[in-house]
């Protein structure tokens, strides 16, 4: 039956509602669609076997509110949805009850950098781009009751960045100052996040205001695209180059962020130190607040498929050394995306991952609209274990947030030296009985 012109209205307010400046006027949508969804009014898909762990929010960078983000998880199809934003966990309850409102099971963590100073990998490129001896690492699986926890040991990381990005706002202003633009740091970067509720501000965000202003100065894309090559030297590749050019392109200004955030940041970037708390401190708290720490795997570069990576080398000539340091350091998992790797690639990780008895986690992400919330690749049967490694997350935050006892890598299930993949299967029942009544979403 085709949607009169105002349930299509009332569709649409309520979409654009999610991503509202307060928190309860998106969930208040959110509530309004599922009742529009029960009427029959919208036609939500059959939840498959698609999971990301990995999904980022506007409290670090995204446009997704973490409503917004629910809903269109829940729009893909997925069987469950995982938050994942940098340097903060101020999204995740409001992720956690948007969940529960549209009835699909979520896992909370966050992303942050890790300082590996002092071990043999201080002088190393491990998995960042900007800097050597730092490495991304996932926070995956936080007991809810630990939400406020971790939100205080991000706080003075939180405010060691935002010194380092105003700082480097000043540098960015020095690169752009030919376009006759600048940045204002506090009325053109503050605005587009959610600092001021706990969010976090990153690099995307000074670019992103940077896409901005230059947006505004070239309306001609020409000569957008020639200042981007000429006044700032930036590698173009041709299909970043036609989406810029193409005519009424709704994610221009995502774009434009992908080019500059693939070849600029070098030239403006501080090391962040100060807001790198070491391996062994991380490693220490995320043990002692039942969270599952994971090593964020990203692999030798060549073409990039988010379009905002150069061709770099990273951690793939050493892999050995390192999976061992992550085991003697505390790590639980390791997490990787099947989109970004070659099959050679992975095939390598899994083994390290099972020799070491490293949980395998995945998930695609999400931080910019062209991305689609399922990860086709990841259907491949080669990685069928990371559907049950989702369920095992849920179901390890269930537990752990009934009693830290109960979380996976807990010290008892240590003592009683339970193998891993008796946790993953454990764990992964505990979630699906919960969520499902015990049947996976892809079964008949």
């Amino acid at each position: 039956m085709a949607k009169t012109t105002a349930e299509d209205h009332q569709i649409q307010t309520n979409i654009s509602q999610l991503n509202a400046g307060n928190c309860e006027d998106r969930l208040d949508a959110l509530r309004n669609l599922k009742k529009l969804a029960e009427q029959g009014t919208i036609t939500l898909p059959v939840p498959g076997r698609d999971v990301n762990n990995h999904i980022h929010t506007f409290y670090s960078f995204s446009p997704y509110s973490p409503s917004k983000a629910v809903w269109q998880a829940r729009q893909a199809g997925l069987a469950t949805a995982g938050i994942m934003d940098h340097d903060t966990i101020a999204g995740a309850p409001e992720f956690i009850e948007a969940g529960k409102i549209i009835g699909l099971p979520t896992t909370v963590g966050a992303e942050c950098r890790a300082s590996f100073k002092g071990t043999c990998l201080a002088d190393r490129r491990i998995n960042n781009p900007d800097q050597p001896g730092v490495a991304y690492v996932a926070l995956h699986g936080v007991p809810h009751h630990q939400i406020d926890a971790l939100t205080e040991f991000f706080e003075p990381v939180r405010q060691a960045r935002l010194i380092r990005n105003r700082n480097m706002t000043e540098r960015l202003n020095s690169l752009i100052a030919s376009a006759g633009v600048s940045l204002d740091f506090d009325k053109d970067v503050i605005p587009l996040s959610k600092w001021q509720e706990g969010g976090q501000i990153t690099e995307r965000h000074l670019l992103f205001a940077v896409s901005e202003k230059l947006l505004q100065r070239f309306p001609d894309r020409n000569e957008l695209v020639r200042f981007l090559k000429n006044n700032l030297k930036l590698n173009m590749s041709d299909k970043a180059q036609n989406m810029l050019m193409a005519p009424d392109n709704p994610h221009l200004a995502y774009d434009v962020l992908g080019v500059l955030k693939s070849d600029l940041v070098d030239k403006f970037y501080i090391d962040a130190d100060d807001e790198c708390p070491p391996v062994e401190a991380l490693a220490a708290f995320t043990k002692a607040h039942g969270i599952i720490l994971a090593y964020a795997y990203l692999g030798d570069v060549t073409d990039s498929v988010t379009g905002d990576k150069k061709a770099q080398q990273f951690e793939d000539a050493y892999l050995d050394e390192l999976f061992a340091i992550l085991k003697d350091k505390g790590f639980n998992a390791v997490t990787y995306m099947p989109s970004r790797n070659t099959r050679a690639q992975l095939t390598r990780i899994k083994a390290l991952c099972d020799q070491h008895q490293l949980f395998q986690i995945s998930g695609e992400d999400i931080n910019q609209p062209r991305q689609a919330f399922i990860c086709e690749a990841m259907r491949d049967p080669f990685f069928s274990g990371l559907y049950d490694a989702a369920w095992a997350l849920i179901g390890h935050e269930a537990e752990s947030t009934a009693h830290l006892s109960r979380a996976m890598f807990s010290q008892d299930n240590r003592k009683q030296n339970k193998d891993l993949k008796s946790l993953i299967s454990h764990y992964s029942a505990i979630a699906q009985q919960k969520f499902t009544g015990g049947q996976s979403y892809d079964e008949d």
